[in-house]
């Protein structure tokens, strides 16, 4: 009954929202993640808790200001995935331009298949989302929400133009299939793992359990790994959808030390993207949750 309840109280918000002319719902989803901020005492703590361990040469007030920041970023993006029924082609450029988007071409034109990974940054919806709205459609990894309801809103969002869900328990299995249908597979690769899915790598200096899967896949499928990114351009008044060059895979012959090597390579690049543009990666999740044996808890 609680789960409808919420859902009922969000419906009619997401609705209205869809209907608003666009700066106007980015406002408002802006000022409701400003409210969030204000409120929820510990979301709070649990950022400022990351930032001072990520970056502990800054002072409390800048990583406050990074911390308002990601409420920002959240808030807008918030308001563009309300508009996605009404995307079109004709006006989704008005929203995403793309960049580097010859580094996906290649990357797919090799047929072994694409992981395309980021964060939880900038506007990671709207990836996935704008891709298979222009014919390039993905296999999306689905987490499931603790709101049944809210969670079939999202799932019916993210496959409206032909991606296809693969849930985090058949994860390895729907991968590889892809992979050997030369598909592409869009990964967030920042949430906290536990073993034995997790190892170990550096985030920020400060070891991360972090998902070992994608480098498995891509050493054992010669799938392309392809860094994407979806920047929030304050200039453009736009979000760019960033494709970098595919990462080189680390092979020296040791299987376990290359999926050790070739998950931290993926996790470098996503800190260089978060320490560039702070602002716009999701501080108030619990990274470095797992500790390593005999480590003590950092939250």
């Amino acid at each position: 009954m609680r789960q409808r309840l919420e859902y009922a109280a969000a419906w009619p918000f997401i609705k209205v929202m869809g209907i608003l002319p666009r700066p106007l719902a980015r406002t408002i989803g802006i000022g409701l993640a400003w409210v969030i901020y204000l409120l929820h005492v510990r979301l709070r703590q649990v950022g400022m808790r990351n930032l001072a361990m990520a970056f502990p040469e800054k002072t409390e007030g800048e990583r406050a200001r990074i911390l308002r920041g990601e409420f920002t970023s959240l808030g807008r993006q918030l308001a563009e995935v309300c508009h996605f029924p009404e995307y079109t082609l004709e006006n989704v450029g008005d929203v995403v331009v793309f960049d580097g988007f010859e580094n996906f071409e290649r990357a797919q034109a090799c047929g072994k298949g694409v992981l395309l990974f980021a964060g939880h940054f900038g506007g990671w919806e709207l990836s996935s989302f704008v891709l298979s709205m222009r014919g390039h459609w993905m296999y999306v990894l689905m987490r499931g929400m603790d709101n049944q309801y809210l969670g079939e809103l999202i799932l019916r969002y993210r496959t409206m133009h032909g991606n296809k869900a693969v849930d985090k328990d058949d994860f390895v299995r729907g991968l590889l299939s892809a992979m050997k249908g030369g598909e592409v597979v869009g990964l967030l690769m920042d949430t906290n793992m536990t073993p034995p899915q997790g190892i170990f790598v550096d985030f920020f200096g400060i070891p991360a359990c972090t998902a070992a899967g994608p480098a498995r896949i891509a050493l054992r499928t010669d799938a392309a790994v392809v860094p994407t990114f979806t920047i929030w351009d304050a200039a453009l008044g736009k979000y760019r959808l960033r494709f970098d060059p595919a990462v080189e895979l680390v092979r020296t012959g040791d299987l376990e030390a290359d999926i050790k090597a070739n998950t931290q390579k993926f996790t470098s690049v996503i800190e260089e993207y978060v320490r560039k543009y702070p602002e716009q990666w999701l501080w108030v999740h619990r990274r470095w949750k797992t500790r390593p044996p005999g480590d003590a808890p950092l939250y």
